[in-house]
């Protein structure tokens, strides 16, 4: 290998370099926004989470029940919901929801009573991942009932929306339509962004900084211009011209001195 070989080859060596992956010296530090599954609160739109329920009642089918009132009470115990499986506890929690939102007694049917029945199921399937969060087929079943629900809350959004307004009050939701554009988010263009904002406020800190040194030194620019309007009108009287300097301007130049004086006293104090 002869010099102008080895030279060649320096040269595409150099320019095989990585160029642009270089480190910044601005003091920005971008960190990924953390990614919220579908199924947390905070994406489904639920503002509570499943209620509290009193594991003294008696379980959902033997309610008024009067055998069950003349029992003692260990049988009593065994009927209630201390002792019953979480579906009883689920299924209460969904009867006390369509309690609030059904038409008439005998309401089973309505979208209304459909959508608080899914309420309770996610919401008491929430608590759950919360427990379980490996748990595979639950996450797909709430994530399918969650979609349901935005289903059907699009749909009564569009038939009667004053319904749909009430409803989610009732029921303590917060509508999340799906977005008409999707935006990736990059680590580029995010710095791009946070550069813009970095440089934009040293620019707006600079401006501040000028600012407040030009407000400093306007009481020693006011003093002299003063000397300076006074100087004018006197040496133009001694020379007999016309006078361009009037006493009114003087005296609105020493009033600004005057005012600015008062100003800085009293934010001093």
């Amino acid at each position: 290998m002869n010099v102008l070989t080895s030279v060649r080859l320096g040269a595409l060596t150099l320019k095989s370099a990585r160029t642009y992956a270089f480190k910044s010296d601005l003091k920005i530090k971008w960190v990924r926004p953390e990614k919220i599954p579908c199924i947390k609160p905070e994406k489904s739109g639920d503002l509570e989470a499943m209620m509290k329920i009193d594991l003294s009642q008696p379980q959902l089918p033997f309610r008024g029940s009067k055998e069950l009132e003349t029992a003692d009470e260990t049988v009593k115990k065994l009927f209630s919901l201390e002792y019953a499986p979480r579906r009883k506890l689920t299924q209460v929690y969904g009867y006390e929801m369509k309690q609030l939102v059904k038409r008439h007694e005998f309401d089973t049917g309505s979208v209304e009573v459909q959508i608080a029945r899914w309420t309770a199921i996610i919401r008491a399937y929430q608590d759950l991942m919360e427990k379980f969060p490996r748990n595979k087929v639950m996450k797909v079943v709430l994530k399918e009932m969650i979609d349901r629900r935005k289903k059907k809350l699009k749909y009564l959004r569009r038939w009667d929306y004053k319904r749909f307004e009430w409803l989610l009050e009732a029921l303590k939701i917060v509508y999340k339509p799906p977005p008409d554009h999707f935006h990736w988010i990059t680590r580029k263009e995010s710095l791009r962004k946070l550069t813009n904002n970095y440089c934009e406020d040293i620019r707006q800190r600079r401006l501040d900084e000028y600012k407040q040194l030009l407000q400093n030194e306007q009481p020693v620019f006011l003093q002299e211009k003063i000397r300076a309007l006074e100087f004018i009108r006197n040496e133009q009287r001694e020379c007999g011209v016309e006078v361009t300097v009037t006493d009114e301007e003087v005296e609105a130049v020493r009033k600004q001195l005057k005012e600015l004086e008062e100003q800085r006293k009293s934010e001093e104090e």
